[in-house]
């Protein structure tokens, strides 16, 4: 298991838990960040910038590194980059 935040680019996970407050917690389900979903890091800006993301291959959206330390995932071993 690890973060989000150190997900390295392209590399597919599940989301395991989001260890948030509820309010942050639920604004992340809402957008699609849910507990067993899948989830790739496409881009990290520079500078501890956003987090440009792919949600389950249909959802792209920015998240803001503090909340994506908090996002514990789960690499896909074996899946392709």
């Amino acid at each position: 298991m690890t973060s989000l935040e150190a997900l390295p680019l392209h590399s597919p996970a599940l989301i395991a838990a989001l260890h948030l407050e509820p309010r942050e917690a639920t604004w992340l389900r809402a957008v699609g960040l849910v507990e067993g979903c899948s989830v790739t890091v496409l881009r990290k800006a520079p500078w501890s910038g956003p987090l440009h993301v792919r949600v389950a291959d249909r959802t792209e959206l920015a998240i803001d590194r503090a909340l994506a330390l908090h996002v514990e995932v789960s690499p896909i071993t074996g899946a392709p980059p």
